[in-house]
């Protein structure tokens, strides 16, 4: 679609997901096996024919331009683009200071193209959508914002922006974060919010004076749920669109309006455990809308089993490309990349992350395991998480975590 430009915000320190933020940024983070957890937007914008994409980038990002280089290269299209843009201070000595002010420090790249919209998403959440409908829905409105949005439990109100609209779809109120007892209820539904995605889509003109305006207030957060939303939806021009509406060929319906936050271990182990069940409530095998990354020239996955009781099998569990099950186990479990699991151990409910090698007789549940990580003969993680935390992380719902390029029971 011409006259479309994308900004995705990937800059995010995502210090509730640590360890695994210990070295990379938060949407570079191996996600399912074969993808990061900036696969799902780019593949969003690209299975939607959007593709003038800028990718905005700050903390411990190497990873993530890394992966960016590999998997999302575009040449010899003439006006098509997936760019990663570094923090560069462009309008002074400091980096970003928030959303608003990571797409101001880069409002010269909105000027070079000259789009009509600009469409601004985050880089770190798990989900399908085809943004064509979500533009469709802006144009048809008039609208000079456009905001996604999704019913969440009112428990989690203070980790998003609640929203009000009215029949129209017409956003009559916003808050940043509230608190329970502030969080204003959808209608007839009085345990739940409507919440902002994250995702805007913005009339470019409206954008660019929001954001200068913005940025000289010096007592501004320079973020759009704090500021601009709340100035901009007064003014009756800012609309509501509802997620749950979109449809992606090929998806089931019970798979509509399906996204989550994978911002604490917790979040981003239980969105693992999704792709695994009988009916995953994200479908990965969608061939109407494939979900590209970068593929290592690695050979298939090999399961080693003989007669001796050495049995490698996997069981409700995704095991990528290069890996060897070698008279092993696996059971409810995301395998990446280039795992070793040596013979006679037992893996359940763990997601490891790729490059491993773990050795015979290893008893492992309940465990997220960080790329390059070694783990000797014999050892037990995740049968007792108290006993757990004394050497890893354990988040608060019991899940071990293994920071990557760690070496485990070789004292």
């Amino acid at each position: 679609m011409s006259g479309i430009l994308s900004m995705i915000l990937a800059g995010g320190e995502g210090t509730r997901l640590s360890p695994l933020t210990g070295i990379r940024a938060k949407p570079a983070v191996p996600f399912g096996g074969n993808y990061r957890i900036i696969d799902f937007v780019l593949n969003n914008f690209v299975n939607s024919d959007l593709l003038q994409i800028f990718v905005l980038t700050q903390f411990k990002s190497h990873s993530l331009m890394k992966h960016l280089s590999r998997a999302w290269q575009v040449s010899g299209l003439t006006n098509r683009f997936i760019d990663p843009i570094p923090a560069q201070m462009q309008t002074g000595k400091h980096w970003y200071i928030g959303t608003a002010d990571a797409v101001y420090q880069n409002i010269h790249l909105i000027r070079g193209v000259d789009p009509e919209t600009v469409c601004i998403f985050g880089g770190d959440h798990i989900y399908k959508m085809d943004v064509r409908q979500m533009i469709n829905f802006h144009d048809d409105k008039e609208a000079v914002l456009t905001v996604a949005a999704i019913p969440v439990h009112i428990s989690e109100a203070d980790q998003f922006g609640i929203i009000e609209v009215d029949e129209e779809g017409r956003m009559i109120g916003f808050a940043e974060k509230p608190n329970r007892e502030d969080a204003k209820t959808i209608p007839g539904q009085p345990e739940m919010c409507l919440a902002s995605m994250g995702n805007y889509v913005f009339e470019a003109t409206t954008l660019m004076n929001s954001l200068e305006e913005d940025a000289a207030i010096e007592d501004s957060k320079h973020d759009f749920g704090h500021d601009i939303i709340p100035k901009l939806y007064p003014e009756g021009k800012v609309f509501v669109y509802d997620f749950s509406t979109n449809i992606i060929r090929g998806e089931p319906e019970y798979s509509r309006g399906y996204w989550r936050d994978v911002g604490t271990i917790d979040s981003y182990f239980e969105a693992n455990m999704d792709l695994i069940k009988i009916q995953p409530p994200i479908n990965l095998y969608n061939r109407h809308w494939p979900l590209r990354s970068y593929h290592p020239a690695v050979p298939p996955a090999k399961f080693v089993h003989d007669e001796t009781n050495r049995t490698g099998q996997a069981i409700s569990s995704m095991v990528a490309a290069g890996s060897i099950i070698s008279g092993a186990i696996i059971y409810n479990s995301v395998i990446g990349h280039n795992v070793h699991i040596h013979s006679h151990s037992y893996i359940e409910n763990c997601v490891i992350m790729g490059n491993n090698d773990i050795g015979e007789g290893c008893r492992i549940r309940r465990a997220i395991i960080d790329k390059d990580v070694k783990i000797a003969p014999g050892t037990v993680i995740g049968e007792s998480p108290e006993a757990d935390r004394k050497r890893f992380h354990v988040s608060p719902g019991g899940i071990t975590v293994i920071p990557k390029g760690s070496e485990i029971g070789f004292d």
